[in-house]
């Protein structure tokens, strides 16, 4: 996969005074974190759209078909990888960044897997956003320094690693019940986390187990703990 640019890599910086900024939609279920990311970007870039979920993401990407969509990686409706497998089937030419909490693995192969571009972890600048926006924008793959090791390590020819086949038994959003089940949350605490209903968070733990031919929570954690999940 040859050398991935990293943030704060000034040699891939490709700021030009005479361009028009890119058109950016921001997905992300905080709406005071969307608004903090808008006046952190300033004039660098061309706010166009936001959403909080993955079925309003969908719609406001699909109607201002923005150059680059900056993605929460964790979204109620399937997360972020759901908008990126609605999107991109449609409209391959949108690029997709990657900005979240979390610098895990399982989640950043997960959007690289699922079409993003790049992926930068939220304690980054303003500047440097802005400037991985541009240069994703421009077709180029931007990861936070720590994270450009676990694209290589899983994209590369000579060393990729195992596919999980139970893991990819599961969709995005049981693997999202999942961790939280598996950190110990109470059904009520995960339905409140993923904005769904304690039902649909049985239901999910129930299809985990079967799918996993696991009998109970105890197991499921264990499981999920074995895999680095937690």
């Amino acid at each position: 996969m040859g050398r991935v640019p990293v943030v704060g890599d000034d040699s891939n910086t490709t700021f030009n005074d005479g361009d028009a900024p890119p058109r950016v939609v921001i997905v992300d279920d905080h709406r005071l974190f969307r608004s903090g990311v808008r006046g952190e970007l300033g004039d660098a870039v061309d706010v166009v759209g936001e959403a909080g979920d993955v079925d309003s993401a969908v719609q406001v990407i699909e109607r201002v078909q923005p150059d680059l969509v900056l993605l929460d990686v964790h979204l109620p409706g399937g997360g972020g990888v759901e908008v990126l497998r609605r999107v991109l089937a449609r409209h391959p030419q949108i690029r997709f960044l990657a900005l979240s909490v979390s610098d895990a693995a399982e989640d950043v192969i997960g959007v690289v897997r699922g079409g993003a571009r790049g992926y930068v972890t939220k304690t980054i600048s303003g500047r440097e956003l802005a400037d991985a926006i541009v240069r994703v924008a421009d077709g180029d793959a931007v990861f936070s320094p720590r994270l450009a090791g676990f694209v290589l390590d899983a994209f590369s020819a000579t060393d990729a690693p195992p596919v999980d086949p139970e893991l990819d038994r599961l969709t995005q959003r049981e693997r999202e019940v999942l961790r939280h089940i598996a950190r110990g949350y109470a059904y009520k605490e995960v339905a409140k986390e993923l904005f769904i209903s304690v039902k649909t968070v049985e239901t999910h733990v129930s299809s985990v187990l079967r799918k996993l031919q696991l009998s109970n929570r105890h197991e499921l954690s264990r499981w999920a703990t074995a895999r680095r999940l937690v």
